[in-house]
């Protein structure tokens, strides 16, 4: 229970209620009915898609966000400590790089009878706002809680709206208390935050409550756009928590008209700089609130206009539709650090070096970007500050703290996401700013961590399993695209010679992959390349993992394994596989795969699932995985991923299955990853399926935009060079199909795709008419190709047909 609160009202106890006349009463009660009723909050979502949740996860958590404030809790309406990063204090209300309050209680009292507000029935989540229902709180009675964060805000508004269902009206006294816990970010000591306890101060003029952490300037402001009847700092519905913070009660007398509504805004408002920005912010926020809401309406349908797909399969478009709202949830702005895309929430409120790679080669796809230019030019920044070699960070918390200076795997994830960004945006000058990470980069991952100079890294991959830092899979592969990358913009930027060096290497590098981390009994590419006294170490870790979990199939493949281990030449290096990790399968995302050898790795790749999607160790898996839909959370009694299966690796194996030629096994992924949208938290998918980990996660933004815009669509651009090839490679039971208005530089495309039997019928329009569309599919396929009713000249490749269009609106027939 917090019990550091101090009040700095020095002529009454602590304790005692301020009180009013009778005859005052009265009056605030009519004032709170006629100046809170106007403009609901509420009429603005009325027409707004929204997801109700399930009973069975109300006591699960919720996120309200903006990009400066967030609000984490539990969808029953609670704040129970929650997250493990800094133990049970991730959830509340944040304003990064500090946290304003571990939450609020609220209750009303009818005829002295006090009923806490901590059991909602009901919680429904709107793309931009959400509300919990509290039914039949008392005789006819009903009451709903209502919330946003607008934009660029450190502040919040929670508006609660009272239904009398009487025939007379109902007067209740209604008590708001804020519980502030004024503390730092993770990492926050390396910074000089030191946290100190909360004091908190009525102010009569604003009739808010002002708490400031007594050491820091940090600043919390809580209260309504009416006058409170009392004010106190009592304890209120017994909300315990962690912490240093202190309690703050507004108490309301409100009459409801017979069969009527009356609505209580209390708005929230927080600074880590002074008391006058947050009164300010305060002031601006309850003033402005329904603009606020208005607008952030506006832009969520933007959101959902770009890159908005229309296909048969509606939970899947319902849930890519919903993932472009959950990226915007993830912003994280903190103007003294920078803006840009977080991983996760509630624990993972900060950036990422892979995370943030992954998202943003997605997010590129649906036109945010200037949201990609930021989350860049973060990375970007606080890389060359912590490293200054073109090394790029894995995690750095709000405050600017780095956690982890950067893995292997995020130098040449950082280099293949700056050329996706170049061939979506055709911008020379983003290219010209960050090439010089680019070679940098490759020159650090290639001269301080290739000790025996054969072109692959020895480190830290994806995979954070103690041991596994040898020549990892992932790390080779993601290498050798970065190479092939790095090649096409240095050609872009005219440097011939360094573009000759770098795809010599890719070369060499995709030779490699495809002999050296081979292993044909495995019917897989190999976990890493190490020597056989590093993988005995490795597999005698592994037997103890599979034991652990009671995997006898994974403990009996392992131990056989050993056998053949130790009949092994010492000195032996090779690639292995012992457990079957999810990055085996980036060869085929990225299709560096020999073809031959991708149809076998996905086969085997395809037994490591569950109805979710893909396994993060594959030795994890048991034999019921190929049918249990049950939760992961249930079982969980210590935060640990594992046996978790996760959206990235389920991505990456969607990715790998379109990458040659196999749409219908990718949208079986897909479907899988799609049964876990909303199976916790409505309009959301958790990082570890179903309902394990965060509940909204970055990266779920490539494992849905890249197969649906990039590979089902086929849309893939070179912005600079004005043209845009589409390869559609649909599911076969998608007789129709439409993406509106997808972002290429300045152009803007939308495609419909429409079958029958052996016709197909595309008609594509474009803003840019001088642009050119290269309609692609494979050779033969269609032998009729006419194009606005006249026979097409077809050109042809080696493994392709194609036509080049021009024009704002082309209808194409093929058969």
């Amino acid at each position: 229970m917090k019990t550091h609160c101090q009040s700095a009202l020095l002529t009454l106890c602590r304790n005692k209620l301020y009180t009013v006349s009778l005859v005052a009463f009265a009056l605030l009660s009519v004032y709170v009915q006629n100046v809170a009723a106007q403009q609901p909050l509420q009429t603005l979502v009325q027409q707004v898609e929204h997801i109700s949740g399930k009973k069975a996860y109300l006591a699960s958590p919720f996120v309200t966000a903006g990009n400066r404030l967030y609000m984490v809790g539990h969808q029953d309406g609670k704040f129970p400590d929650l997250g493990w990063h800094i133990t049970g204090e991730m959830g509340g209300i944040w304003d990064h790089p500090i946290k304003l309050m571990d939450g609020f209680t609220a209750s009303v009292s009818i005829k002295q009878k006090q009923i806490c507000l901590d059991r909602a029935t009901e919680f429904i989540n709107y793309p931009f706002a959400n509300k919990h229902l509290y039914q039949q709180v008392a005789d006819g009675l009903d009451i709903e809680r209502f919330q946003f964060v607008p934009d660029n805000k450190e502040g919040m508004v929670v508006e609660y709206t009272f239904i009398n269902k009487q025939a007379k009206p109902l007067t209740l006294q209604f008590t708001w208390t804020g519980h502030t816990d004024l503390r730092p970010t993770w990492l926050g000591e390396r910074t000089n935050m030191v946290d100190a306890p909360d004091a908190a101060t009525w102010d009569a003029k604003n009739h808010s409550w002002l708490a400031k952490d007594q050491k820091n300037d940090w600043f919390v402001v809580f209260g309504a756009n009416v006058p409170a009847s009392q004010h106190h700092q009592n304890k209120s519905c017994d909300f315990v928590s962690a912490g240093q913070g202190c309690a703050a009660s507004l108490v309301y007398t409100i009459t409801v008209p017979a069969n009527g509504k009356t609505q209580v805004p209390i708005t929230i408002a927080g600074s880590y700089k002074s008391a006058e920005l947050a009164n300010r912010t305060f002031s601006d926020v309850q003033k402005n609130a329904y603009t606020y809401l208005a607008s952030k309406k506006s832009r969520y349908a933007t959101i959902d206009q770009m890159a908005s797909v229309h296909i048969p399969d509606k939970k899947l478009e319902q849930a890519f539709r919903w993932v472009k709202y959950n990226s915007d949830w993830l912003i994280r702005e903190v103007p003294e650090i920078g803006r840009g895309m977080s991983a996760g929430l509630p624990d993972y409120p900060w950036w990422f070096g892979a995370d943030g790679c992954y998202t943003l080669s997605g997010l590129i796809t649906t036109g945010n970007r200037q949201l990609v230019y930021d989350s860049v030019d973060l990375l970007n920044k606080i890389s060359e500050k912590e490293n200054g070699n073109g090394r790029i960070i894995h995690e750095v918390s709000t405050n600017g703290a780095v956690f982890n200076p950067g893995n292997l795997n995020e130098v040449p994830q950082f280099a293949s996401m700056i050329a996706e960004v170049y061939r979506w945006t055709g911008d020379k000058g983003f290219l010209q700013k960050y090439f010089p990470t680019v070679k940098k980069g490759m020159t650090w991952l290639l001269a301080e961590n290739d000790k025996d100079k054969n072109l692959l890294p020895d480190g830290f991959g994806m995979m954070e399993i103690h041991g596994m830092n040898s020549e990892m899979i992932d790390v080779a592969v993601y290498t050798q695209k970065a190479f092939a990358n790095a090649a096409y913009m240095a050609s872009e930027l005219g440097d011939k010679t360094l573009a000759m060096n770098y795809q010599e290497k890719a070369s060499t590098l995709k030779t490699k992959i495809n002999t050296d981390f081979w292993v044909p009994e495995s019917g897989s590419y190999a976990d890493f390349i190490g020597t056989k006294a590093e993988a005995l170490q490795l597999v005698d870790g592994a037997i103890i993992r599979a034991d652990t979990l009671h995997k006898p199939w994974a403990v009996a493949e392992l131990k056989a394994t050993q056998q053949k281990l130790r009949l092994l030449p010492e000195g032996t290096k090779k690639g292995f596989v012992l457990h079957h990790n999810w990055v085996v399968n980036t060869p085929m995302e990225t299709g560096v795969a020999d073809p031959e050898k991708a149809d076998i790795a996905l086969q085997t790749a395809s037994k490591f699932t569950n109805p979710f999607g893909v396994f993060v160790t594959g030795i994890d898996r048991d034999e019921s995985a190929g049918n249990d839909e049950g939760s992961f959370t249930l079982n969980k009694k210590v935060f640990t991923y594992t046996g978790a299966v996760m959206t990235l690796p389920t991505g990456v194996a969607t990715i790998g299955e379109n990458q040659y030629g196999h749409p219908d096994k990718a949208l079986g992924y897909l479907k899988r990853m799609t049964k876990t949208f909303s199976y916790a938290l409505p309009g959301s998918i958790y990082e570890v399926s179903p309902d394990y980990g965060m509940v909204t996660q970055a990266w779920n933004m490539y494992s849905y935009a890249v197969p649906i815009i990039k590979q089902f669509f086929g849309i893939q651009p070179e912005a600079s060079r004005k043209l845009i090839t589409v390869h559609p490679q649909m599911p076969s039971d998608w007789d129709k199909a439409s993406v509106e208005k997808v972002t290429v530089g300045d152009n803007l495309l939308s495609m419909d795709y429409a079958k029958a039997g052996q016709q197909l019928t595309l008609s594509i329009t474009q803003k840019k008419p001088e642009w050119t569309v290269k309609l692609v599919f494979s050779k033969g396929k269609y032998h009729d190709w006419q194009v606005n009713g006249k026979k097409a000249a077809v050109q042809s490749d080696a493994d392709s047909d194609f036509v080049e269009l021009r024009g704002n609106l082309v209808t194409v027939h093929l058969q």
